[in-house]
């Protein structure tokens, strides 16, 4: 099975150039929790989280309307594209512990999104990964990550 036989579309991008509260605005509309972010020709320039979103407003001590795009998007995506099988995008899932992935065409635009809830409609169809399958592409992603860069932060009361 391929790629494009599930993965979600349209999908809703963000301008590089534009602020994290349009970008809050399309993950709110859309009910979805990334929006890829386009350069201006069109083409993935990176990937913005609700996560990301977060972190930047606490980290910046700014507003989302004052915060652009860029400064919070993740610039190294990892993407698969239209005629790729879905076992490819549910590896990538599994080695970058990312719950989305990009879809691009020819030409590095957006078209589509697969996410782990794709994954498991296409695997309840019996049309991809079995159930036992996508609980071991569950389980990769979400293994908590080296903790030699984390540090717990101290809270004031």
């Amino acid at each position: 099975m391929r790629v494009k036989e599930i993965m979600s579309t349209p999908v809703a991008t963000s301008p590089a150039d534009s602020y994290l509260n349009r970008a809050a605005q399309v993950m709110w509309e859309c009910d979805c929790g990334s929006v890829p972010v386009v350069d201006a020709d069109g083409r993935l320039a990176g990937i913005v989280t609700d996560r990301d979103l977060c972190m930047a407003a606490y980290t910046q001590g700014q507003r989302l309307e004052e915060i652009p795009v860029r400064v919070a998007m993740a610039s190294h995506v990892l993407v698969c594209h239209i005629d790729d099988s879905v076992e490819t995008a549910e590896q990538l899932m599994r080695e970058g512990q990312v719950r989305r992935v990009p879809v691009i065409d020819n030409d590095g635009r957006p078209v589509g999104i697969v996410s782990l809830t794709d994954l498991a409609r296409a695997a309840a169809k019996g049309k991809a990964a079995s159930g036992r399958e996508l609980v071991e592409t569950v389980v990769a992603i979400v293994e908590p990550r080296s903790q030699t860069n984390r540090q717990p932060s101290q809270v004031r009361a």
